[in-house]
């Protein structure tokens, strides 16, 4: 029986390895605090098992405050076992959202460099690391001016970033998205890195919005995750959100839900990405969606998750 019994424990043990082996190592870089998608992006990241989260980085703008929301949320998540990185300060323009994380201090970011972090993370775990941005680059040209070759170590980068076929609202003409216009010169360094790149613009991220029933089962769930999320959302203080950052998390979760395409991609001025047919791809961009599955498994998430602090 003895014997019984520790053959049991010693599978168990095997078992819970593997499970732990099967995690896929992820970085995760935001700007945190302003459009409230990126506050539901950071929400899936945090609640998705299948992620060993290595760290989440802020990104662009007042990033000191944008680090104060990550570290209330994980904190009261109880996933505090996450580092929060401040990457560089291009800003110091103050957001609603900023109020939510204001003098919270039981949870702090570490001291190191938002490139330095990532470079050394690139680097003790070469070709296992998912990168996730979703935000302006200019973390990411800080790692490429420190090491031009920092960013091939990724497994792989996701990126909520451009526009190719569709603009904003799935407008038929390409738009100045953002994450790109927001940073001009860091997006061409970015698009020249020679990483493994799939971009998730707007051609499927415009279509997913977090509509008013949604809206309310996130309210009705009350825990630490879903408050946190529904506060930001009312300090935001809009109505039908686009959750367009949440679409390059599901990128590595679902890739079922989507199709892609390879192309060659460079960011001219003004802020657009452009595809040159002539050239030999350089990443691989979104190009269709399937919507509706891609919210039921997002409001699922959010709401069999069971995040607390202990």
């Amino acid at each position: 029986m003895r014997k019984c019994f520790v053959v049991l424990i010693s599978l168990l043990f095997f078992w819970q390895c593997v499970f732990a082996a099967e995690k896929q190592k992820i970085l995760f870089d935001c700007d945190l605090g302003d459009d409230i998608d990126d506050a539901f992006a950071l929400a899936l990241v945090i609640s998705s098992p299948e992620f060993d989260v290595l760290g989440v980085v802020l990104d662009y703008g007042n990033t000191p405050k944008r680090a104060q929301i990550a570290c209330r949320m994980l904190y009261e998540t109880g996933r505090d076992d996450i580092p929060v990185v401040v990457g560089r300060e291009t800003n110091t323009q103050y957001s609603a959202q900023f109020n939510w994380g204001e003098g919270f201090d039981k949870y702090k970011p570490i001291g190191t460099s938002a490139a330095d972090f990532i470079i050394e993370n690139l680097k003790k775990y070469p070709d296992e690391v998912i990168l996730i941005t979703v935000g302006p680059v200019s973390n990411m040209a800080d790692i490429l001016k420190k090491d031009p070759d920092a960013l091939k170590l990724a497994k792989h980068v996701y990126s909520m970033y451009g526009s190719f076929y569709m603009g904003y609202n799935t407008g038929p003409i390409p738009d100045a998205e953002w994450n790109v216009r927001a940073d001009e010169e860091a997006a061409k360094v970015f698009s020249a890195c020679g990483a493994k790149l799939t971009y998730a613009g707007l051609d499927v991220t415009t279509f997913v919005k977090w509509d008013a029933e949604k809206r309310l089962k996130l309210l009705m769930r009350q825990s630490p995750l879903t408050d946190a999320i529904c506060g930001l959302y009312t300090l935001w203080g809009r109505e039908t959100p686009t959750l367009y950052d949440c679409v390059a998390v599901g990128m590595v979760l679902w890739p079922d839900v989507f199709t892609t395409r390879k192309a060659f991609v460079k960011v001219i001025d003004g802020g657009y990405t452009v595809i040159d047919e002539s050239k030999a791809p350089n990443c691989e961009i979104g190009m269709t969606i399937n919507t509706g599955e891609f919210l039921n498994r997002l409001l699922q998430r959010y709401l069999t998750q069971n995040l607390i602090r202990n």
